[in-house]
């Protein structure tokens, strides 16, 4: 058995080896760290290598971007930080290609509107156009760019136009197109909202209204001029009269108001027919404005009734004499014979005449004397002439006490409201109504609104007996309310002293608020006269009432002087024309052309319309065949009391739902 080496001998046998090995150890661990390294460079080159890659296929994508190429591919392999960002930039290509697509359909949209469109940089220089507002501005857009949008506004039209109006309404005026032509247009501005500086500015749209300015020309002209004669009418004569009344007082000189009215004019139409009958007015009117001066008016009243106005007379000469002997020469002239299909015709004619301010200050009172001379130069037979003097005025006195009498039956609660029924002509259905006061005195019976409303309105009465109707109409709304009917919506009229008053609006509000009655179920009609007296205020009030959710309609559209445009700036809903208008349609070709006009321009301006005085069928199928909306007038029934109204309701919602069984029942 062979000894065990020592502890010693071991470990230096150990050292040794370990001595002869290390060389070779540290070879091994030498090469093994270089090619770890050789590795580890191409790894690294060949990532830096696709890196690279995806770099310039990226940085490519971004010049094909730069120049407006929405399809470049911002797509990669790279899952590192290269290939973060392609993703990115791909999510912000769909974006700018989602963005081109809608401003360019804005575009399209834009150039293929009918309406002109003018964009605007902040200070009014024009920005960009559509193809429309090249034609209506009659310039390229080019020549347009850059100009000032005030300057292609007709001068006479600069002070009022602008395009910060925060509420975008539609406006009025001329615009001047390439030739130095003023072109008449509605339009709206609105400013443009944004971030960047550059991008902000102002939008507007305009309309041609050409056509439609000379159509209202054309409604005016028809509403004031009689179709035969082609002189002023009753409506037009006095107006005329109040606007000489207001020269004579300014001027403190004096004028004469003559009635002239046709002596047996019956007997030419019943001998020779209408057609004579209209030669021989017309005849008449070319020899009163051929021997008057042409200060003075010749206006047709009525039928056979004729009216002067010699205006600017002078006060230090003989007036009544000077008048008289005018009146005679005229009365000489009419009663030359004319010649009428071999026929030899004669005319005479009875004359009144009432004299300013000595027979009356205004139009009512000088009218009104007029026509009584007249009325008794009449029964002294034909061709004769009477000059008012007071004891004719009979009439005034009565008036007068009328007048007392009024405010004691206010007083004493005798006042009725009555309600005529509005019809809605697509159905026949009763869709609401219009309240209209009565007065009835056990000595003369009933007392026309058109008499004792004139009395109120110079007594001031009025502002109370208009509270008064309205108060009547809430209640009554509220007792229908309470029976199984739907009364629609009740129109009552306003006056102008009524919306002078400081708190109209706040009284309006107290009625309709007592009585539980939504301001919905109710319109408030005003006049033209009205509406135009004090546009700015009326404006205002309308406004508030309009906010507060009252319906408001223009009532008897025609007689005044206000055009369609001017009310498009009033929170109108409603146009009522006026009776006058359609008695006349079915027969009269003037008339007929006036209510198509107004309902078609009613309709365009996206109101409804009324039509007042319907009193045959065959107005009702001409109304019917222009598409107006709803009718009030005998044909479907007077004005009626409150219960009697709520019982036509009650019909109606029982299944008789067109007016001829539900007027036939009563």
């Amino acid at each position: 058995m062979q000894p065990r080496p020592s502890l010693d001998v071991v470990v230096a046998s150990t050292a040794a080896d370990t001595a002869s090995t290390a060389p070779l150890v540290l070879l091994v661990l030498l090469l093994g760290l270089l090619v770890a390294l050789v590795i580890l460079v191409l790894v690294l080159r060949t990532r830096l290598g696709r890196r690279q890659r995806a770099a310039g296929e990226l940085t490519a994508a971004v010049e094909k971007l730069l120049q407006g190429n929405l399809s470049a591919d911002f797509s990669s392999s790279d899952p590192a930080e290269v290939g973060v960002l392609a993703q990115a930039l791909e999510r912000l290509r769909l974006s700018l290609r989602t963005a081109a697509g809608s401003r360019d359909y804005l575009s399209q949209v834009i150039a293929s509107m009918s309406d002109a469109v003018v964009v605007t940089h902040l200070d009014g220089a024009i920005a960009r156009v559509n193809p429309a507002a090249e034609r209506l501005l009659g310039q390229a857009a080019a020549e347009l760019r850059g100009q000032p949008l005030v300057n292609l506004v007709a001068p006479g039209q600069r002070s009022g136009f602008t395009l910060a109006d925060p509420l975008a309404r539609t406006r009025e005026t001329a615009f001047l197109n390439g030739a130095g032509e003023e072109v008449p247009v509605a339009y709206a501005a609105a400013e443009i909202v944004a971030d960047e500086p550059g991008a902000q500015g102002y939008v507007l749209t305009a309309r041609n209204i050409s056509e439609r300015k000379v159509a209202e020309q054309r409604i005016r002209y028809l509403a004031r001029i009689d179709a035969l004669t082609k002189v002023p009418n009753r409506m037009q004569f006095q107006h005329l009269l109040q606007r000489a009344i207001a020269r004579a007082r300014r001027g403190d000189h004096r004028l004469a108001l003559i009635y002239l009215d046709v002596d047996k004019f019956k007997e030419i139409n019943d001998t020779f027919g209408h057609t004579a009958g209209d030669f021989c007015l017309e005849t008449l009117t070319d020899r009163l404005r051929g021997i008057l001066p042409d200060s003075s008016v010749v206006g047709r009243l009525a039928g056979d009734e004729f009216g002067v106005i010699l205006d600017n007379l002078d006060p230090a000469r003989n007036l009544r004499a000077e008048v008289v002997a005018t009146t005679r020469l005229l009365q000489e002239t009419i009663a030359e014979p004319l010649h009428y299909q071999g026929h030899q015709l004669y005319m005479t004619t009875s004359a009144g005449v009432a004299l300013y301010p000595g027979d009356g200050n205004n139009v009512i009172d000088l009218i009104r004397n007029a026509d009584a001379a007249l009325c008794r130069a009449k029964r002294q037979g034909g061709g004769a002439l009477d000059v008012y003097h007071a004891d004719m005025n009979a009439a005034t006195v009565e008036r007068l006490m009328l007048k007392s009498r009024l405010r004691k039956a206010f007083e004493k609660n005798e006042l009725r409201v009555h309600y005529q029924p509005k019809i809605d002509l697509r159905d026949g259905s009763i869709a609401g109504a219009e309240a209209l006061v009565r007065w009835e005195l056990t000595d003369r019976g009933i007392v026309l609104p058109s008499e004792f409303i004139p009395l109120a309105e110079e007594s001031n009465m009025i502002v109370q007996i208009g509270e008064w109707v309205l108060d009547r109409v809430c209640s009554d709304y509220h007792r229908w309310q309470m029976t199984p009917v739907n009364p629609g919506r009740v129109a009552v009229n306003l006056s102008l002293r009524q919306l002078k008053q400081r708190d109209f609006i706040s009284r309006v509000q107290e009625i309709y608020g007592k009585h539980g009655v939504s301001p919905a179920n109710l319109e408030l009609e005003i006049t033209e006269t009205t509406l135009m007296e004090d546009p700015t205020r009326t404006l205002q009030l309308l406004d508030e009432l309009h906010n507060m959710g009252l319906q408001l309609a223009i009532d008897d559209f025609g007689t005044g002087y206000s055009s369609l445009s001017a009310l498009q700036q009033f929170p109108i809903s409603t146009l009522k024309i006026d009776q006058s208008f359609v008695r006349n349609a079915t027969t009269n070709h003037d008339q007929a052309t006036i209510v198509s006009m107004i309902i078609e321009m009613g309709h365009s301006l996206k109101l409804e319309v009324v039509a007042e005085g319907v009193e045959t069928e065959d107005q009702l199928r001409f109304l019917r065949a222009l598409n107006c909306d709803y009718a009030q007038g005998t044909l479907f029934g007077r004005a009626m009391a409150a219960d009697d109204f709520r019982d036509l309701l009650r019909d109606q919602a029982g299944g008789a739902g067109r007016y001829r069984p539900l007027f036939a029942r009563r």
